[in-house]
């Protein structure tokens, strides 16, 4: 069972992870420069190991369901570090969607409850482009 406590290490996963997805945006704002996107992956898998724990991560990675995400991040991840990164971000970005995807309902929802970012959420040109998968949630 996982241990929601947030220790040192935890805080230090979280900090790693945050830094992780800067890179990657820094490296795709930056016209897919090499470096900041191998940073990018360097800097999230090891936030990623360091939250959960490294047993936990090799578990979801290696989960039967999840093998054809976690070989199309693994292969995305080879191509940015041998220089040719749109290829690889294409690659990644498909197997971080098809990892992630159960994870999307809940991510909704915790966008819907942050204020600013909710009411936008709820204005019907924007509901209706997300269709009826989207809920409504008090706030």
């Amino acid at each position: 069972m996982l241990s929601f406590k947030m220790n040192d290490r935890k805080k230090i996963g979280m900090g790693l992870t945050g830094f992780g997805v800067l890179f990657f945006f820094l490296g795709i704002i930056f016209f897919f420069d090499e470096g900041l996107l191998a940073m990018g992956n360097i800097l999230f898998l090891a936030g990623v190991m360091l939250t959960i724990g490294v047993k936990s991560t090799a578990q979801f990675f290696m989960k039967r369901s999840h093998y054809k995400g976690s070989i199309s991040f693994v292969i995305g991840f080879f191509f940015v570090l041998i220089g040719w990164p749109v290829i690889g971000m294409i690659l990644e970005t498909y197997g971080f969607i098809f990892l992630f995807s159960g994870f999307w309902p809940t991510f909704v929802v915790f966008l819907n409850r942050i204020p600013v970012l909710g009411w936008v959420f709820q204005l019907p040109f924007i509901k209706s482009l997300f269709g009826s998968r989207q809920r409504r949630v008090p706030v």
